[in-house]
Order: C-alpha cells, then structure tokens, then sequence
C-alpha cells in the first residue's frame, strides 16, 4: 500500500470517526432537550393550576369541583391535531390535587384519590413553597410507562395549603425524540455517501483527462481478464502522465534552457581538448609519437561527445514518453541472467567476479509488466556501474528478492563508496565521480537513464552505501506482476 493510498484512508477513517463522533453528541443530547422543553410546559402549566384551584379554597379547604368537572370534559373533548408527521386526538395531561399534608384530594385518573403523595418528590417540595419535579413510571421497573410531574403550591391568606402536580407520559414526547434520532442518523448516512460519492467524481474528473479509458483499452488486449488491482495501477500511471505534462507545461522555456546550458557545459571540455589538439597538430616538425597520441585524443573526445549526444537524445526520448507504449510480463531472472553474460567480458579484464543470486524458491518465476528492451538498459547500467567501481579482483554481487507485491534488484560492489557530499547528487545529470582505476568521468546521464526507467514502470531506483562493508548497493524495486 502506497503513502497516497494510506494518506486517502487516514483522511476518510478520520472523516467517518469525526461524523460518528458528532451523530453520537447529538444522539445523546435529544432526550435531554425534550425532556426540558416538556418540562418547561409543565411547569406553566402547574403554575395556571394552581392558580386555578386557589379560587376555590374556601377558609383554607381545598374544592376540586371545578377541577374535577373541568379534566372530565377536556378527556372527552373530540379533536384532531396534526403535529408534523403525527396526529394527536386526546389530551394525556394528569393532575393531582393535595393537602397541607400531602394527602391527594383530585386524581384526575381516579386512581390515587385518598393515597399519600407527601413522600414524592414533587409534593414535598411544593408543599414547602419550592419548585418539585419527579419522573416516576406507572409500571416500576417500566421505562417506557415513565411520567413526568411538576408541583406547585396553592397559597391561601400567604399560607401554603396544599400542591397541585400536572404529569404528562414521557412517551408522548418520546415519538418525537425517535424521530428526530432516525432524521439525525439519516443525515448522517447520507453526509457520509455524499463524501464518497464526491470523491469518486473528483476522481473521474483528474482521471478521464488523463486518458484512462483509452489507455485502459490498450491494456486489456493484452490481457485475458479484468481485474480491479490492474484498473488502480493504470490510474496511478495515468495521474503520473497527467503530473509530468503539467510539470513541463510549467517549465516551458526553463526545462529546455537548463537542458542545453547542461549539454553545452558537458561538450565544452571536450572541445577544447579537440582545439588544442588540432592547433598543435598544426606544427611543423612534431614528432610521430606525439602526432599519434593527439590524433588519439582528439578521436578519444569526439567519442566522447558523440556518447554524451546520444545518451542525451535518448534520456529525452525517455523523459519524453508518460506510459509505457507496449507492456508485457517480464521473468527477471532470465533477463538477469542475460545481462550479468554480456557483462562477463569486461568484468573478467579485471579479474571481477559477478555472482548472481535468489532469496528464495519463488524469486526464479518473478515477473513484472513492462519494456523489456527498458528493463534490460536499466540493469546494464547498473552493472557497468557497479564494475567500473569494483577494485580489481573484487567481487560484484547481484540479488533478486520476491516479496507478494514487489520485486526488488540488488547490486552491490566492493569499491569506495559514494563520498558523503555526492550522496544526494548521484541521480542529478551529468553528476559523475571518478572511475577508481582510471580517475576518468563518464557522461553522468547513466543514473538519470535509470531513474526514468524506473518511474515509467511506476518503481523507484535507490543507491546507497553498503552497511555492513565498503562499496555501494543499488536497488531497483518494481511493482511484481502475477499475471
């Protein structure tokens, strides 16, 4: 899994975490906040009965004959009120009527009539000129049967003589508290699909542009199945392309100047070794041996100017393509095997060995998608690097190691390693460090030649000094194909 793949998780787990995080305050704050606008009615409420009965207390005795007559009528009060998705036809309201000592004189459902109410709550509070309220269920141990009561005391001459409760079914509020959960949680659904949704049209939209579907297209004529690990990586390939042409779109004049100003630094020296070559050559009386040895340098430079323009065409050409053109499964061993053969000749000069090795039973069937004309010029660099750093008699070790997704390209000399000031400069172009034996330069463009190879096989090429012993280790790792 790639860091972009990981980042795009991270972003949207946070997203999701973030969103449930929220649903769940909210959630759990509905109950709460009904409950307190119920009881916010309520405590009006209470307070308007109160009233209420205080007109009728007569030499300090409560008459619940109005009350009593008043909640009979309003039960069976015909009316149909439409409250958003919900219809209401009966008033649910309870009241309780006491006395100075908490005995109930009205119970407007008749049930408790006579019982004593001065250990509630509610009651005992109001009794004492306080503000009560209780929630207690008709059921015990019930829930959903939960009432809500607030008390208010009834006054006569500033003296307290008895309490009046209205109670109201938590469930009557309760059908509004479930529907705005099933609302918020809907909400919440659709938020999170309208996230995925738009990140999917992001998606299409920075990925048609690009050419997926025709470079898609291409792949699956070579391919006998679909599979959706394959349309990821084209994805990835088409982003690159589409990344590269925006990048050059921006450096325009500046990416083809600082090109020739490189290739024009490279070719002077060279040139001016040629000049001085011919000038001398001009004189008269030069001896034979001196007249055969300018003649060779100034054949040694141009060649040397004729391998800078060519690998310089060819790292353009190379810099120039987005996709690879025709993609195909490549074994790696064989092509090892091949390359470290045509290697042989100039490695044996010195008396260089070159060992091939695999890490395990499974590394010889390793294969990848790709050029094999590409993959073949990458590993020869690498070689021709490795040897001309190797000491003479030395040993240069190549190694092919398989994992599940990846295969990776190891080769590693026995020379003096990359000085500590080069380290971050050996892929730049035209950066080269001495052959060992020859104290000689090459063109610098060899590294670079890789590197672009192995972003077009969407890999990466990595140089590094040995940890465990002199001379340094290169490792290409491309992407394993299982076809």
């Amino acid at each position: 899994m790639t860091r972009r793949h990981r980042f795009f998780i991270l972003v949207l787990l946070s997203y999701l975490a973030g969103i449930g995080l929220l649903l769940n305050n909210v959630l759990s704050d509905l109950d709460p906040r009904y409950r307190e606008a119920a009881e916010d009615s309520l405590v009006e409420s209470a307070q308007l009965m109160a009233s209420l009965v205080e007109q009728d207390v007569q030499s300090g005795v409560i008459n619940t004959a109005k009350v009593d007559a008043m909640f009979r009528a309003v039960y069976v009060r015909p009316f149909e009120a439409k409250i958003f998705s919900f219809t209401k036809n009966r008033v649910e309201l309870r009241l309780v009527v006491t006395d100075v000592a908490g005995r109930v004189l009205y119970d407007s459902l008749g049930q408790a009539t006579g019982a004593d109410y001065s250990q509630w709550r509610d009651i005992h509070l109001a009794l004492r000129g306080q503000y009560g309220a209780r929630t207690t269920p008709d059921v015990p141990g019930n829930q959903a049967t939960a009432v809500m009561y607030v008390a208010a005391p009834v006054y006569h001459a500033g003296a307290v003589v008895g309490a009046v409760s209205v109670g109201k079914p938590t469930q009557s509020f309760g059908q509004f508290v479930q529907a705005a959960r099933e609302k918020t949680i809907y909400v919440g659904l659709v938020s999170v699909g309208a996230v995925l949704l738009l990140g999917f049209i992001v998606s299409l939209w920075l990925v048609l542009p690009a050419g997926l579907l025709t470079e898609y297209m291409q792949h699956l004529r070579t391919e006998r199945r679909l599979g959706l690990g394959r349309l990821g990586q084209r994805v990835r390939g088409a982003l690159h392309a589409a990344y590269a042409e925006l990048r050059d779109a921006l450096a325009g004049r500046n990416y083809v100047a600082d090109y020739v100003q490189t290739l024009t630094h490279e070719v002077k020296s060279p040139l001016s070794a040629i000049r001085g070559a011919a000038e001398l050559l001009q004189e008269a009386g030069m001896p034979e041996p001196e007249r055969a040895r300018f003649l060779a340098n100034i054949t040694r430079e141009a060649g040397r100017i004729q391998e800078i323009v060519d690998r310089m065409m060819e790292l353009t050409a190379l810099e120039a393509r987005r996709t690879l053109d025709k993609a195909e499964a490549v074994p790696l061993l064989p092509l090892l095997q091949a390359q470290v053969a045509a290697a042989q000749d100039a490695a044996a000069s010195r008396g260089i060995a070159l060992e091939l090795h695999t890490d395990s039973e499974d590394s010889p069937a390793a294969q990848v998608l790709g050029d094999p004309f590409l993959l073949r010029r990458a590993v020869s660099n690498l070689l021709d690097n490795a040897v001309d750093f190797s000491p003479a008699g030395g040993v240069v070790r190549i190694e092919l190691i398989a994992t599940a997704r990846q295969v990776r390209i190891h080769i590693q000399d026995q020379g003096p390693g990359i000085p500590a000031y080069a380290q971050a400069k050996v892929f730049e172009k035209f950066y080269s460090l001495a052959r060992p034996h020859t104290q000689k330069k090459s063109t610098g463009l060899g590294l670079s030649f890789v590197k672009e190879i192995a972003s077009l096989h969407r890999g990466r090429i990595e140089l590094v000094n040995n940890a465990s012993g002199p001379g340094a280790k290169a490792s290409l790792s491309l992407p394993r194909w299982l076809g």
